[in-house]
């Protein structure tokens, strides 16, 4: 990385004796950089409150102030500053000390000028990184609203500063998680902190019929196929510059997984019916709630192409496991479908809030949005209370209800029953809940309910519920 020489790289050498900060400010004024010099602490606190400095290259013993205090002070007035200590002994625990308090290294006494250098050149590039990571921290959270990303947990911060970190390469990038956490979120929160002008294009690869997907992802010449009456540009092509969004990557069929294969490793394409190469720049970011690596070990999925797509890996926790969200979660939802419906502020009733804060959610944070919409839509006051909720199993933990979230209990007649019909009807609310809760999705209301598609939709149609 090159450190590019500016004034707001400036750096201040802090030392009691003259020849020390004059040799300095030489050897670093010769590198490019903007120096200053202090005689000792006081003085350097002086000028620390009236400019910012990129590095600060302290003395540790000193008349006034030592270096470590003077160290104190600085985090405290300037902590985004990095500090370098000057020690007389390499083998000096104050050093070492000064290090675990926060100095990003210590050099020392005889000087080595290549050592100086390098320190240095290090400790600015650090420094940069840090501002660039605060910069990134700054536009992650003034776009919290737009994007969706609502936590405070543990789990979410970690979530957000790997957002930060991925978002600075243009690498492959998987992301895993279960059904309604949210990656799509994920992977436009990245392409925001990269460029937000640039293209964003989103596919689901489980929600194309196969015969099309190669079409819309590639695009075709005209004459391909029947009905093919003029070019057309894929996906790829739509998205030159910025992100293909490929979701349920887990779907994609093989014969395609071998083009895209191609397409990771060299950027380039033909469309259906042609026969000149198409060169791309497209970041692919995938998505899946399948556990890939079990699809790669039976068959299932190209393990060629999971190493291509697996470069960077992000996992999207899902909400049972950061419950302290909750009520983040459902002030934002509230306060958007206030807005989309035109309802008065609403609140939520403590006993809800406990409610759900022990359920465990099985369709994440897409469920609880879900839940939310339609209890601000029928409210007719101005707390949402329990029987806005359409079931109470859908504010219902483990162990009420005889330990379970099923619809039924089993309340056997005297006279027994049709157990086929009753099945029927048991399954029939299943699927009815599963759509409701992946809005009408049907893929991913299949995989809620441990289904193919293919087995969902004829379930479906025998129904009469398409």
């Amino acid at each position: 990385m090159t450190i590019p020489i500016t004034s707001q790289h400036r750096i201040l050498v802090v030392d009691d004796e003259k020849n020390i900060q004059t040799m300095l400010e030489i050897l670093l004024t010769k590198e490019g950089y903007n120096v200053d010099t202090a005689s000792g602490g006081r003085e350097a606190l002086d000028k620390i409150d009236k400019t910012f400095y990129s590095l600060i290259i302290s003395d540790i013993k000193m008349p006034d102030i030592s270096g470590l205090e003077l160290l104190r002070l600085i985090q405290e007035k300037s902590p985004r500053s990095m500090v370098v200590l000057i020690t007389a002994y390499a083998s000096n625990e104050t050093a070492v000390e000064g290090m675990k308090l926060g100095a990003y290294d210590y050099i020392s006494k005889p000087f080595k000028i290549d050592e100086i250098r390098l320190v240095i050149k290090n400790a600015l590039e650090h420094q940069i990184l840090k501002e660039e990571n605060l910069k990134l921290k700054r536009q992650l959270s003034a776009s919290i609203d737009d994007l969706g990303i609502i936590g405070s947990s543990k789990p979410m911060r970690n979530l957000m500063d790997t957002i930060i970190r991925v978002s600075k390469t243009r690498s492959p990038i998987l992301i895993t998680g279960e059904s309604g956490v949210g990656k799509e979120v994920v992977a436009r929160s990245i392409h925001y902190l990269q460029d937000p002008k640039s293209p964003f294009i989103p596919v689901n690869c489980g929600g194309i019929p196969e015969n099309l997907l190669e079409s819309e992802l590639f695009g075709y010449k005209r004459g391909a196929f029947t009905g093919a009456i003029k070019d057309k540009a894929g996906l790829f092509e739509t998205a030159n510059g910025g992100i293909l969004f490929l979701d349920e990557i887990g779907e994609l069929p093989m014969t395609l997984q071998v083009k895209l294969l191609r397409v990771l490793q060299d950027q380039t394409f033909r469309r259906l019916g042609d026969s000149r190469d198409i060169h791309v720049d497209v970041q692919v970011i995938s998505a899946t709630n399948r556990d890939i690596e079990k699809e790669v070990i039976e068959k299932r999925f190209r393990e060629d192409l999971f190493f291509r797509l697996n470069v960077l890996r992000i996992h999207v926790p899902p909400l049972r496991e950061r419950k302290e969200d909750i009520p983040l979660l459902l002030e934002y939802f509230i306060k958007k479908f206030s807005t989309k419906y035109q309802t008065k502020p609403i609140s939520i009733s403590s006993f809800i809030l406990k409610e759900l804060e022990n359920y465990n959610f099985p369709g994440n944070v897409r469920e609880l949005e879900n839940m939310v919409e339609r209890a601000v839509a029928i409210q007719n006051s101005n707390i949402i209370l329990p029987e806005a909720f359409e079931t109470k199993e859908e504010i219902s933990g483990p162990g009420e209800s005889e330990g379970s979230d099923s619809f039924y209990t089993c309340n056997f007649p005297n006279e027994g029953v049709n157990l086929p019909d009753l099945l029927e009807e048991i399954e029939k609310q299943y699927l009815k809940e599963a759509l409701n809760r992946c809005q009408g999705k049907k893929i991913e209301a299949a995989r809620l309910v441990g289904m193919s598609f293919r087995s969902f939709r004829y379930k479906l149609e025998k129904y009469r519920m398409e």
